[in-house]
């Protein structure tokens, strides 16, 4: 495992690192020993020291189980947290010292720790992120020592801008994989310029990279893929990268070329996230031990060479972002 400088926290993590919303719910079946056995295995023989969660998946359920996997470890493995999507994401009360106090306490209770890692704005309305008051809040929550560092979690390139703008923000969580690459031309940049460390989520645009699905298929009925697939639910980018099932299908069998030579599809497009300099980790669900070694391989998968990367950027522009809705 290699690691990497988180911003300016001064946590080295691991470059795949893991996110806890398919083990607390929402996508599809779940099994809790599956998922401790798969945290287990991911900590103590691979190496892993890096994990993203939120206060909503599964109502706090993915904050007890990383508890339980984490045990004892406390000192060696880093926790993200998010919170404010319990509340109205619109309403200025929703993010009051009062408010995020009360969120922090509940996530740390459930955490069994005396501190957060890195907590984590969770998608906020631009206006929230625009007054800006959120920030002095967690401010004053890392000078009591609830929080030791603190990012957002965005949904747009114009929200991250506007959070490189705090000096105190030492992340930023975004949606980016070959079906979404606009990060890359300004947010990043400007990342990098204030060492502001960047986390990866939805790296295969809800399994669409992993090349393993047919048009037609159908979710269970609980995994937002079958109930958000048009943003019924929340950010429509959330879900298919804003594709839409069928024409994410569609593309993805256009880019199965990129797994030639290497172990698998999904283990590239991994790859290909992870050679972004500006990028600190990236964080794909999983469900069980299976998902955790396969999304491990992207770690000794050959990188492309510039005339790849010239191909796939050429075909995200060509084929892929004129398809893409929602805010982005």
């Amino acid at each position: 495992m290699n690691y990497r400088e988180l911003g300016n926290t001064g946590m080295k993590v691991s470059e795949v690192s893991f996110g806890t919303w398919a083990i607390g719910g929402s996508w599809g079946h779940t099994n809790d020993e599956d998922s401790l056995k798969a945290m287990d295995y991911a900590i103590s023989s691979e190496g892993v020291n890096f994990f993203d969660t939120a206060d909503v998946y599964g109502d706090g359920h993915s904050e007890e189980l990383l508890a339980k996997a984490t045990k004892g470890k406390e000192d060696q493995i880093y926790i993200a947290t998010k919170f404010c999507r319990q509340g109205d994401i619109q309403s200025p009360e929703n993010y009051s010292y009062e408010t995020v106090k009360r969120y922090c306490e509940d996530s740390l209770r459930r955490l069994g720790r005396e501190a957060i890692d890195l907590y984590q704005i969770h998608c906020p309305a631009t206006e929230i992120l625009r007054d800006g008051q959120v920030f002095d809040v967690l401010d004053t929550l890392k000078k009591e020592g609830k929080v030791r560092n603190y990012g957002v979690s965005v949904e747009t390139v114009e929200e991250g801008l506007i959070c490189l703008e705090h000096p105190n923000v030492s992340s930023l969580q975004v949606i980016f994989n070959m079906f979404r690459q606009k990060p890359l031309e300004a947010l990043f940049p400007q990342a990098a310029s204030k060492k502001v460390g960047i986390l990866v989520r939805l790296p295969l645009a809800s399994g669409l990279l992993t090349g393993k699905y047919q048009k037609g298929h159908v979710f269970e009925e609980d995994d937002h893929r079958n109930f958000n697939e048009n943003g019924e639910a929340f950010n429509v980018g959330e879900t298919f990268a804003g594709l839409g099932f069928n024409k994410g299908v569609e593309l993805s069998d256009q880019l199965k070329w990129i797994a030639d030579g290497r172990p698998s599809m999904a283990s590239a497009a991994l790859r290909w996230i992870m050679d972004q300099p500006e990028v600190t980790c990236v964080i794909p669900g999983f469900r069980n031990e299976r998902q955790i070694e396969q999304n491990l391989q992207s770690l000794d998968t050959r990188p492309f060479s510039q005339e790849e990367l010239e191909r796939i950027r050429s075909f995200y522009d060509s084929d892929v972002k004129q398809f893409i809705r929602g805010a982005y």
